[in-house]
């Protein structure tokens, strides 16, 4: 995400909050609570987030990038 001064990390939030609640700009999104994957994978977090990359649009997200920087 890009924060407010236009540079761009990693950020996390807690429980149900958004990084626009902050004032960031999120370019790319992984939910890791249980209920995002759970029914697939059970408790297998590591392979939900490995599964994740393969499905990344980086295109979409470099869009974003852009438009917010």
């Amino acid at each position: 995400m890009l924060d407010g001064e236009k540079k761009l990390q990693v950020y996390s939030t807690a429980n149900q909050d958004s990084p626009f609640m902050d004032g960031h700009f999120p370019v790319l999104g992984l939910d890791v609570w249980e209920h995002a994957y759970y029914l697939n994978y059970q408790n297998r977090r590591p392979d939900y987030v490995k599964a994740f990359w393969s499905v990344v649009n980086w295109s979409f997200v470099e869009k974003q990038y852009n438009l917010y920087r």
